[in-house]
């Protein structure tokens, strides 16, 4: 997505937001959103059964460097996601992103912005940004 179609979603969302312009509604609709996510992703492990989780203790050999390492831990998610339930969850994760960026339109930050910079922070720290 480049910046046009960024700011033209962040555009978007603005104009679309009526009912829950208050951030209090905003910031709960992003939780919400995000257990929705959780909640759809679980039903196609759960319920569906279209993946799995297979979870153990990840290795990491602290002789090997990181790349190394890298191949050597897992996701713990096995399978491809169904039509259905790659749909749902296509659409929670939407959903989300709507209400992440109603949140940017509400205190006034660009989303092009926090991609940026979150873009650049990953690329100054590396793999050590998430230790």
């Amino acid at each position: 997505m480049d910046k046009s179609n960024v700011d033209g979603f962040q555009t978007q969302v603005s104009e679309l937001l009526i009912r829950h312009r208050s951030v209090l509604d905003v910031m709960s609709k992003v939780q919400e959103t995000a257990s929705r996510i959780n909640r759809s992703l679980t039903k196609a492990i759960t319920e569906c059964g279209c993946v799995e989780v297979v979870a153990k203790k990840q290795t990491y050999d602290s002789n090997k460097n990181m790349e190394e390492n890298k191949s050597q831990l897992d996701t713990h998610f096995t399978g491809p996601l169904c039509e259905h339930c790659r749909d749902v969850l296509t659409a929670e994760l939407g959903k989300n992103l709507f209400y992440i960026t109603a949140l940017c339109n509400i205190t006034d930050i660009k989303l092009e912005d926090v991609l940026q910079k979150e873009s650049n922070r990953l690329n100054t720290l590396g793999v050590f940004n998430l230790s």
